[in-house]
């Protein structure tokens, strides 16, 4: 077989090879396509919250869904690097500092400038607490834990109810049960947009219990579910979490 030949052989096997990366069911185009997740976790109210589980559980909520590519990092440190963050178009907060310090100024700044300039984050159960001294993230937040005012009755099953069934995250929802904290008297009075709500015997109120708002050009999915990862993989609960976080990351749902 002369060179010629040979030559015309490899360019072709080059092409078709190049072509079947390009396929849209190849491996390189579904990573492209998916949504980078940035799971921050790492510390939270210990031995109450066991936030090595519940992060896997969201984790897998997040990946069994596949839309997402999810990165679990156990260091809140990640945010202090603006490029790291650039590789993300959703920050997901599973993280309490109940015994880690909390961020510093350039972390806080550029957590502020992911979410305002247009991409998104998900705060979930008790997340909300975290960063006391810094109004902005509980602005940020839309509700927000407050130690010694907020609280929740014992944890067990409830009656989750859709509270608007026009947008996208819920619509075509069912109310559910829940067996886990409903999560009440949530300070703060920004606008926010209730998405699923219940009656709390311990507040003797109506409780929201996943919302949204916007910040900036970015979006904010809140939900308060999540006390174990038996809280989490509630079918509804993941739903709800999935369609939250596409929400937050794109403006969509599809």
């Amino acid at each position: 077989m002369n060179t010629r030949i040979l030559l015309k052989i490899s360019l072709t096997t080059l092409t078709l090879l190049a072509a079947l990366a390009l396929q849209p069911g190849s491996d390189a185009a579904e990573a492209s396509n998916k949504i980078r997740v940035l799971l921050v976790t790492g510390d939270d109210v210990m031995p109450a919250h066991n936030w090595p589980e519940v992060s896997q559980a969201i984790k897998e909520t997040l990946v069994s869904a596949g839309r997402f590519e999810v990165r679990l990092c156990e260091d809140a440190g990640i945010l202090d690097s603006a490029a790291s963050l650039s590789r993300y178009d959703l920050i997901f907060l599973h993280y309490y500092n109940a015994k880690t310090p909390t961020l510093s100024d350039a972390a806080k700044e550029n957590l502020l400038q992911f979410v305002k300039g247009g991409k998104g984050l998900a705060v979930s159960h008790i997340s909300s607490a975290s960063f006391k001294e810094w109004p902005e993230f509980r602005k940020m937040c839309g509700r927000y834990w407050v130690m010694g005012q907020s609280g929740h009755g014992p944890r067990g099953v409830f009656k989750a109810r859709i509270a608007n069934k026009e947008h996208p995250i819920v619509k075509g929802l069912e109310d559910f049960e829940a067996d886990d904290e409903l999560y009440a008297k949530l300070q703060g009075n920004e606008a926010i947009n209730v998405l699923v709500e219940a009656d709390s015997d311990w507040s003797k109120k109506t409780e929201p219990l996943a919302f949204t708002l916007e910040y900036g050009a970015g979006r904010v999915f809140h939900e308060t579910f999540g006390h174990d990862a038996k809280a989490i993989r509630n079918a509804s609960v993941q739903k709800l979490i999935q369609r939250g976080c596409l929400w937050a990351a794109t403006g969509k749902v599809e």
